[in-house]
């Protein structure tokens, strides 16, 4: 990131805003996939990070890097609509008296592998215990799903991409300490729910209706991608 880019995307310049942006496409997209568990949201969500992004970068103040920018924004998009996700589920739950299956990650969704070629290969920091493609199986997503949302995402950041606990505690306006207790208590829960199967690895399903689903989102995704991404801005009189 230079100066110049920096103050030109300030001014309204597109294009060096997408210059900015544009090498954290992907792995921002992979970031809110593994917190929300849908690879269609990820899409959506991703689209309101840049966004928020675009209209926030007056107030971007360069004490982090522009990629630990990018995740604040999209961590915390991610946990707003998880939230407000469970708020509804708790409020249809009260209503039933017999048991459901809310909770459950019935919306899981395979990652496409099309959407994993071209992320830039960001070393992980010393924390990072698992390694890129078990973090992308879907016994490993589905683990993620059963954890409060705070703890989802302290976990993502610290163990799969290596953030130092101040760089996540400044990503969810936290402390260390709170984050380091979220960490022990989100490895625990994340350790007892994931099968014996996903801690070895777990491939990704194989089955037929999931390789065509698989297949439709990542037509859809090419074609979605093969547009530069524009900023719809508010028009002004004059």
């Amino acid at each position: 990131m230079t100066e110049q880019t920096l103050a030109s995307a300030r001014g309204g310049d597109e294009a060096a805003f997408r210059e900015l942006t544009d090498p954290y496409r992907r792995e921002l997209q992979l970031h809110i996939y593994r917190i929300v568990g849908s690879a269609q949201d990820a899409e959506d969500l991703l689209q309101e990070t840049l966004l928020a992004a675009w209209r926030g970068l007056a107030g971007f103040e360069e004490r982090a890097s522009i990629r630990a920018w990018l995740y604040r924004i999209a961590t915390n998009r991610s946990l707003d609509v998880l939230r407000a996700s469970r708020r509804r589920h708790e409020s249809r739950m009260i209503e039933m008296p017999e048991p459901t299956r809310y909770g459950e990650p019935i919306w899981l969704q395979p990652y496409p592998d099309v959407l994993l070629e071209g992320i830039p290969d960001h070393a992980p920091g010393p924390d990072a215990v698992y390694e890129a493609k078990e973090a992308v199986a879907l016994a490993f997503i589905a683990g993620l799903q059963h954890l409060p949302p705070q703890q989802r995402a302290v976990l993502v950041l610290r163990d799969v991409l290596g953030f130092r606990a101040a760089e996540v505690a400044q990503i969810l306006e936290t402390t260390a300490p709170s984050v380091d207790s979220l960490l022990r208590r989100a490895r625990a829960a994340f350790e007892s729910r994931l099968p014996a199967a996903g801690r070895e690895r777990a491939p990704l399903p194989d089955s037929k209706s999931e390789r065509d689903a698989v297949g439709s989102f990542a037509d859809a995704s090419r074609r979605a991608t093969s547009t530069p991404w524009s900023p719809c801005l508010p028009t002004t009189p004059g």
